[in-house]
């Protein structure tokens, strides 16, 4: 029988080679995509995340992690039912306008999409009406505010403003992090949530969307 903890196991410590075999037996053996998906990869990750949280992993060890859940999710994606693909939430992310910072940003991305998040990468240096249209066209339901630097900050403020001027405000969550973001500024521009960092991020979106 396919062992998932063992798949889990290899998302934790990094191993590619053996988070792809691992996958491959599964899916050989019929064990259903999304099963596979959930209670190896997505667990796995769960895991990292929160060794991050609590400061026993640290940035490398994430970064590891994250590949080999890549190239696992490579086997699986093409094989989950369009159903499955559709019911995961859709996160547009993105470096907001004048900042091309994007090493958090892409952490972020990454621990999203061990939980099973559907992401939607802008890139850097996005300007709001990008936003609103990852929204109107791709049915994103959370928005990822990034800055570096507080002086692109007001940037955020812009795009929750693009947001309410193109309507689709109260259909999307608004979360911003970034080094000198804080939950004040949050508060301030009517942003609904911050993280301090990638692994609280996962958290709080999940929070605000069960809400």
């Amino acid at each position: 029988m396919a062992d998932l903890q063992a798949l889990a196991d290899a998302i934790i410590n990094g191993k590619q080679d053996d988070a792809k075999t691992l996958t491959q037996a599964a899916i050989d053996e019929g064990l259903a995509p999304k099963d596979v998906l959930s209670q190896g990869l997505i667990a796995g990750m769960d895991v990292v995340g929160e060794r991050f949280k609590n400061c026993e992993f640290y940035i490398p060890e994430v970064l590891v992690a994250a590949r080999a859940m890549k190239a696992a999710m490579a086997i699986v994606k093409p094989l989950l039912s369009e159903a499955d693909q559709e019911s995961a939430v859709k996160v547009a992310i993105g470096t907001v306008q004048g900042d091309l910072h994007d090493i958090g940003k892409n952490l972020v991305a990454m621990m999203l999409e061990g939980a099973g998040f559907t992401i939607v990468d802008l890139g850097v240096d996005v300007a709001p009406e990008k936003y609103v249209a990852s929204v109107k066209e791709q049915g994103v339901k959370v928005i990822g505010l990034s800055a570096l630097l507080t002086t692109t900050m007001p940037a955020m403020k812009d795009t929750i403003a693009a947001c309410k001027e193109a309507g689709i405000r109260d259909d999307v969550v608004i979360m911003i992090g970034g080094a000198p973001v804080t939950q004040d500024y949050a508060d301030e521009i009517g942003a609904n949530g911050f993280a301090p960092d990638a692994a609280s991020a996962v958290d709080k979106i999940k929070e605000l969307l069960a809400a």
